[in-house]
C-alpha cells in the first residue's frame, strides 16, 4: 500500500511559479513510476507528466513541455512538478499517481493503468 499526499498547490498570477510536492509513504516508492494528472471542472483527468523510477526520463504532455519539469527524490519519496509561466489554462485540481514498474521505463499515460492516487491539491492561475 501506497499513500500519496500532495502540497504546494495555491492561487498564483499568470507567468508566475509554483511546485508542487507529492509525498509517498508506504513501501518501496523506487518500484513506482510516477505520474501528474490534472482534472478541471467537466473534463476528465488529463496526463500532465510523468517519470521513470530512476528518475532519468521524463514526459510531458505538449501544452506544458519546456514550462514544467518533474523530479523525484527517492531518498525522501517524493515527487515534484516545478511548474513556470503558469497560464491560466493550467487552472485544475493535480493529482499525482503511482504506477507499479517493474523496469525503469516511463509511466503509461492512461489512469487506469495507474495502482494510488492521491486527493489532489487545486493550482488556480489568475489572468
Amino acid at each position: 500500500q501506497v499513500q500519496l499526499v500532495e502540497s504546494g498547490g495555491g492561487l498564483v498570477q499568470a507567468g508566475g511559479s509554483l511546485r508542487l510536492s507529492c509525498a509517498a509513504s508506504g513501501r518501496a516508492f523506487s518500484s513506482y513510476a510516477m505520474g501528474w494528472f490534472r482534472q478541471t471542472p467537466g473534463k476528465g483527468r488529463e496526463f500532465v507528466s510523468g517519470i521513470t523510477r530512476s528518475g532519468d526520463t521524463t514526459d510531458y504532455v505538449a501544452s506544458v513541455k519546456g514550462r514544467f519539469t518533474i523530479s523525484r527524490d527517492n531518498a525522501k519519496n517524493t515527487v515534484y512538478l516545478q511548474m513556470n509561466s503558469l497560464k491560466p489554462e493550467d487552472t485544475a485540481v493535480y493529482y499525482c499517481a503511482a504506477q507499479l514498474s517493474g523496469l525503469d521505463y516511463l509511466p503509461d499515460r492512461g489512469l487506469s493503468t495507474y495502482n494510488y492516487w492521491g486527493q489532489g491539491t487545486q493550482v488556480t492561475v489568475s489572468s
